[in-house]
């Protein structure tokens, strides 16, 4: 038995290091810097010097309200200040709410990291066909052969225009990844986190009032330049939603780079993502996931419990044969 208890503490000790590299990379407020150039915040003092709005965008001292609950309606509002970190994580506090009931609702809202800014259009009140990265919130399912997933839907997309979104099929076929929230009319804040570091995007959310993040998206391979801007959108069409936002800040992570990595003119670098499959390919795969994206921190997590199980298991066998063993051996005696 000896041999028993001092198996199943090297197991457990080996799961608790195992832990601590699957989350120590979790933001914890530690290594990063405010970044008020780029950040809204109330009172919203920057807004008009450090940020643009458009359209139907209202700005209030508690809210910047992108639409109202009306039909046919689009607002945006974009930093003025283009960004040139290479490294960086945008916390985002907004609430989606109107008096629509469940499916009758719309149509969503996205943030953007893109080379054009203030260019209204058909993507959720922003140009098609962009270049950047935009993350959006969709609240109206349009793909009703889509049934494998629910809405609202968070999902992300790299763009460097030439891919057109697709409306009709709520956007699978340029599809990084996503997951399922419930975002709309909460009781309590809400809240969106992009991490983009050493050209690895990850998406989390707080929409549970739990005050912790929650894992979304998370894939590497993905290529962004500096230099572009940040912003907000929504658009209503036949149902209609308030999208407000509450606040956008912008934090610098402290990363180091290679002498290579430092030399390189990242503003000339273009929005790609290097996965097993394009997004082309994305159009069949009814989860919307892409099979090259690697083993996410939950994931690294259970295949570490079950390695841990499967040691306690052979463990226990062990024991029972040996003192099997012994007993059949003193039998001889």
């Amino acid at each position: 038995m000896r041999r028993f208890t001092a198996c199943f503490c090297s197991a457990v000790a080996l799961l608790v290091v195992g832990l601590g590299s699957v989350f120590g990379d979790i933001t914890d407020g530690a290594m990063e810097h405010l970044k008020r150039e780029h950040s809204l915040m109330k009172p919203y003092q920057g807004v008009g010097s450090q940020w643009d709005f458009w359209g139907s965008t209202l700005v209030t001292s508690s809210y910047v309200r992108l639409t109202p609950d009306e039909r046919s309606k689009q607002g945006s509002i974009w930093n003025t200040v283009p960004c040139y970190l290479k490294d960086w994580e945008m916390h985002v506090q907004f609430k989606v709410h109107g008096s629509g009931k469940k499916n009758l609702h719309g149509d969503g809202l996205a943030i953007w990291y893109t080379r054009d800014r203030l260019h209204p259009g058909p993507v959720f009140g922003n140009q098609d066909n962009f270049h950047g990265l935009t993350i959006f919130l969709d609240t109206f399912r349009n793909d009703l052969h889509g049934m494998d997933r629910s809405f609202p839907y968070i999902s992300a997309m790299v763009n460097n225009g030439s891919v057109s979104y697709d409306h009709g099929k709520d956007g699978r076929s340029s599809e990084l990844g996503g997951c399922s929230a419930e975002i709309r009319n909460r009781d309590y804040d809400t809240y969106l986190a992009v991490r983009y570091s050493k050209g690895r995007l990850t998406v989390m959310v707080d929409v549970d009032d739990k005050n912790e993040w929650k894992e979304c998206i998370d894939i590497g391979g993905v290529r962004l330049p500096t230099g572009y801007y940040f912003g907000a959108s929504a658009a209503t069409g036949d149902l209609s939603d308030n999208h407000d936002i509450i606040s956008m800040k912008l934090y610098q992570l402290m990363v180091e780079h290679s002498p290579e990595e430092e030399n390189l003119d990242w503003t000339k670098i273009e929005p790609s993502v290097s996965l097993l499959k394009s997004p082309k390919d994305n159009i069949d795969d009814p989860t919307g996931n892409f099979r090259g994206t690697p083993l996410t921190g939950w994931k690294v997590f259970l295949l570490l419990l079950c390695s841990l199980l499967g040691i306690v298991v052979c463990a226990v066998v062990g024991a029972v044969v040996f003192q099997k063993r012994q007993e059949r051996n003193k039998r001889f005696y």
